[in-house]
């Protein structure tokens, strides 16, 4: 196991194919802004419990979601075409990851892994306009909402919450949408589970990932802040449908 020694000016990671067959690639390490973009562009993101040191993962395969085959489901079309909620993007960004930090049963003991420091970390991606969230309100209630890193032509996901349903839904409809115009090729979902499966999500290998992105970080992207308002309704003509 390779092990990162916190401060170090030298941000660089060991070759990923030296992950464990979990996709434990290294241990220890900082939250810089340096590291953690270094990091992103080798398709390495950091994911650990409260107690325990940075954990660096690059799984094998890897979850990922193409922007022009989200799948949405005629459920969620009715929730667009209600009119109840707003979308905004990168109005609320700590506040998301506040929301995405709140305990979750599957975490042990009820916690989160997203900590007071990854919180810190991201806010300062933010602050250099790498790091989005997109909001989802109704009313003056932030409903659902999500965060992630954009470098290049690739969103990398990172968590999502929701307090309405389809909350979230409606996030990730609005970022794909985005993403689209934009001419972004595909949204890091990191691991696969049932629900991103539902939503048009697909597993491919690791090496494969590595290439696109490779590839998708010549890309211009949309750096800086994203100021855009969007009602769900006008979403719905632009969607594939399921």
């Amino acid at each position: 196991m390779h092990f990162l020694k916190p401060g170090d000016t030298d941000t660089s990671f060991p070759p990923v194919e030296t992950a464990t067959p979990e996709g434990l690639l290294a241990v220890g390490g900082d939250l810089s802004v340096e590291r953690l973009l270094e990091a992103y562009r080798r398709g390495i993101f950091p994911w650990y419990n409260p107690g325990q040191p940075i954990l660096w993962w690059s799984p094998d395969p890897r979850a990922v979601l193409y922007p022009e085959k989200l799948r949405v489901s005629r459920s969620l079309r009715k929730t667009l075409r209600r009119g109840h909620l707003c979308v905004t993007f990168d109005t609320a960004f700590r506040e998301v990851m506040q929301a995405c930090a709140a305990p979750r049963a599957q975490y042990p003991g009820g916690g989160t892994w997203i900590t007071d420091d990854m919180v810190a970390a991201y806010c300062a991606l933010h602050a250099r306009g790498v790091a989005h969230s997109v909001e989802v309100w109704e009313g003056r209630l932030l409903a659902g909402g999500l965060y992630g890193i954009s470098l290049g032509g690739v969103f990398f996901g990172e968590s999502m919450f929701t307090r309405v349903v389809d909350a979230s839904k409606v996030a990730l409809v609005a970022l794909a949408d985005r993403l689209r115009r934009s001419g972004y090729r595909l949204i890091d979902c990191q691991v696969t589970s049932a629900h991103l499966t539902s939503l048009g999500a697909e597993d491919i290998s690791r090496a494969r990932f590595l290439e696109e992105v490779g590839t998708a970080l010549n890309a211009t992207g949309h750096p800086g802040r994203w100021s855009e308002t969007i009602l769900p309704a006008d979403l719905i003509e632009t969607e594939p449908r399921a």
